[in-house]
Parts: structure tokens; sequence; C-alpha cells
């Protein structure tokens, strides 16, 4: 190894230190595909296919009614106070919470540009102007994976919004992994206008909402806490794709040592769904790395048979092309030339042939002359005329198969060969490895080996 490589490799564990194998895996499957040299998009693109670079992170989506504390659940589970939170209406907007490398905050087009996938929410909803982002630099939990969307408190009434919040709403519900309702006990759980946009998110995104009743220790005693859900339940069971069995809705809040309760706290189990998200992001990546670089090495396999099977369609379109324009000149040539031989006499046809040769071109040319005087001149005339057309047709033919598709050259045929030599072997000893690192997590590595 050179001092060059070797110094590449402690950078790449420099900087795999101390994160998780699932940010290790998923930081790895993206750089496989955007390497500016050898990456899995480069290599596509130049193949006539089109790849999509795996994402990095989950992102979920907090909605409810104002003060329902989903700006106080980012708070807590990033273990940093990023989100104001209050009783009043704190989120006009949708704020993206996201970890980097340093605490950052961003606005408006900034944030469009950080997250180009949704551009297009800007033309639907033109809701631009309302977007920002946090950057922190925390590593609590599993927020280096996680992007967090938090969204404007939804109020009934009067109150009305700079962009159209229920359709932007339902845009991101189409593009995030999970949706978190959180649903205040205080007086704003049954918020007609939550209610309709999960009846909305439901029909498309069913599986991606996760219900729960947030400020748990603020409801009272336990028979309230169960009086509040039974109403929640039974308003969302009436709406239409929503009143299915076994309706889970966990209690949680925001533990406070100052401030203990012995209100059930299912808080962890929020942290346990974005887990099993992210878990199954990682699979998801791996297997569309594993699907891309199959899709990859067939593409090869049938470009360079096509070229090789087209290869065989030219050559033999050259060898009619050849066939049928020699016999459309040579026809007419050679019955042109029977009649000048039988006005030369033997001796003379001889003395530039030979005579075993003058002997056979004589008889030829004997045998054309014997035919041609059985016609009448009539006759003569329309043989003639035959004889051109059936020339001229060979000729038009020999040019139909003139024309050739265009083959590969040398040169594109060994680079075909070497970008599939580097997918079956570089690319699938590091998808072997990545793997490997998945089930390790998984597993014991005594069970593994």
């Amino acid at each position: 190894m050179s001092g060059r490589t070797k110094q590449r490799a402690a950078g790449n564990s420099a900087e795999y230190l101390g994160i998780s194998s699932n940010e290790k895996i998923l930081t790895e499957c993206y750089s496989l595909y955007t390497d500016r040299q050898n990456g899995l998009l480069k290599i596509a693109k130049a193949l006539g296919l089109r790849l999509l670079p795996p994402r990095k992170k989950i992102t979920v989506m907090l909605m409810g009614n104002h003060s329902a504390g989903k700006s106080a659940f980012i708070n807590w589970y990033v273990e940093e106070h990023i989100q104001k939170t209050g009783v009043a209406i704190e989120t006009q907007g949708f704020t993206f919470v996201t970890s980097g490398r340093k605490r950052e905050s961003l606005t408006g087009n900034a944030t469009l540009h950080l997250y180009p996938h949704f551009q297009s929410l800007q033309e639907i909803t033109g809701v631009a102007d309302y977007l920002s982002t946090e950057i922190s630099t925390s590593k609590q939990k599993r927020f280096s994976l996680v992007t967090f969307i938090d969204t404007p408190g939804l109020v009934d009434g009067d109150m009305k919004y700079e962009f159209d919040v229920e359709k932007t709403l339902v845009w991101l519900g189409d593009h995030v992994d999970l949706i978190f309702v959180f649903f205040d006990p205080m007086g704003q759980a049954l918020c007609k206008r939550t209610l309709n946009i999960v009846e909305k998110l439901n029909e498309k995104n069913g599986e991606k909402l996760r219900f729960y009743l947030s400020k748990a220790d603020e409801a009272g005693h336990e028979s309230d806490r169960q009086r509040v859900m039974m109403q929640i339940v039974q308003e969302l069971c009436k709406r239409p794709g929503l009143n299915k069995c076994g309706f889970d809705m966990p209690t949680i809040y925001i533990p406070n040592p100052n401030k203990p309760s012995r209100c059930v706290n299912q808080i962890e189990e929020i942290c346990k769904t974005i887990e099993k998200t992210i878990n199954l992001m990682v699979q998801n990546t791996l297997n569309q790395l594993e699907e891309d670089c199959q899709t990859i090495t067939e593409t090869v396999d049938r470009k360079l048979i096509d070229d090789r099977d087209q290869v065989i369609i030219n050559r033999k379109a050259r060898i009619r092309h050849f066939l049928f324009g020699s016999l459309g000149f040579l026809l007419p040539l050679s019955f042109l030339t029977a009649f000048i031989i039988s006005c030369l006499s033997r001796e003379s046809l001889a003395a530039v042939t030979g005579e075993n040769m003058a002997d056979n071109l004589h008889f030829w040319a004997s045998a054309v002359s014997v035919v041609w005087t059985w016609l009448s001149g009539e006759s003569q005339l329309w043989a003639m005329f035959l004889l051109v057309c059936f020339s001229t047709f060979l000729i038009l033919l020999s040019k139909i198969y003139k024309g050739t598709d265009p083959t590969l050259s040398k040169k594109e045929r060994k680079k075909l060969s070497e970008i599939q030599n580097y997918v079956e072997d570089v690319m699938k000893e590091r998808k072997v490895h990545l793997y490997e690192l998945y089930l390790r997590q998984c597993v014991s590595e005594y069970d593994f080996s």
C-alpha cells in the first residue's frame, strides 16, 4: 500500500471514528453513488441509465395542534434547546432540524438549496419564505440519521396562514418516512383542522402515521387521560379509513426530574420507531445498491451482446451488398463481352489468352450468340430490357444492404468491460463488506461467524 493510500485510509478511519454502523453504511453507500471518478451515478449516466443516490437520513414530520409539544419533543430528542416552546403559536412555518458539523440557522431559499428534492414544494404552495433549517452538532440518540420537520401548530376558527398549510402538509406526507401526530389533551386534541389533514394523509400514507397523546402528565388522573384518549380515538374512527382495529396511541411527555409523575411515559417508543425506520432504510439502501449494480452489469452485458450481434449483421449486409452489386454490373457486362468475343477469330483470341482459355471463352460466346439468334427482333429488345431492369434491381438491392448500423469501437468495448469488472469486483466486495457490517450489529459476532 502506498503512503498516499495509507494516509487516505487513516483519514477514512478518523472520519468514521465514533459514528454508528448504520451511519457508516449509509455514508459509504452514498459515496459509492456520488464518487466523481467511479461513482454509480456517473457510470449509469454513461450507460444511459438514471439512478437516484440513496438518502443518508430518514425524515420525520411532526404535526398537531398548537402547543402539542412538537418542538419540545425535538429539543428532548436532540438534547439541545433548538426550537422555541410555549403556549403561544411559536412555529409559524416549517422548520427542518438536522445534524451537521456546526450550529447554524438557514432560512428561505437556503433551505430549498439544502433539500433540492423539496424544490417543487415552492411551486405548489409558495411556502419558501416560511421554510427554515436549524443545524445542530448533537450526536444524541440517532439524531445524526434523522431530519425532523417541525410544522405549524394547527388551530380551528379564523386562524389564517400565509400559505396553504393543508396542501403543504399533504405534500410533505408523500416525501417523508414517518408522520408523528401529537394530540394535546388540554382542550385542543379534537382540532378539526388536524383531523381533516390526518384523514387526507391517511389516504396514501397511512403506514407512515403514528399517533401520540402528548403532555400526558398534564392530563390529570388516569381516568382523565383515558377519557381524553377515548374521545380522540372515537373522533378518528369516525373518519373513513381511520376506523381500524387495534388503534394504538401511546402516552408521552417530556421527562422532568424536578416534576415526577406517576403517568406511564412511552416516549421511548418513539425512539424505537425511529430506530426501526432507520434500520429499514439501511436494508433498503443495501438492497437498492445490489439491484443497481445488477442493473449496470446486465446493461453492459446487453450492450456487448447487441454489439456482437450487430457486427454479424453488418458483415452479412456487406457480403450481400458486394454480391448483388457485382451481379448487377457483371451480368450486362458479361453479355456485352460475349458479343465482342464472338466477333473475334479463335486464333487471335488464343494469341491473347492461351489455347485452353480461348476454347472456353469461344464456346461460351458461341452459346450466347446462338441463344440470341433464336430470339426474334422484338424478343431481343424485350430480352435487353429485362436484362437492364434485372441489373438495375440488383444494383438497387445492393444499395439497400450498403447501410450498416454503427458498432462499438475496440476502445468502447474495452471501457464497457472495465466498467463491468469494476462493478462486479470492486463494488461487489464493498457491498459484501457493508452487508457484513450491518449483520454484525444485528447479531453477536459469535452467531454471525
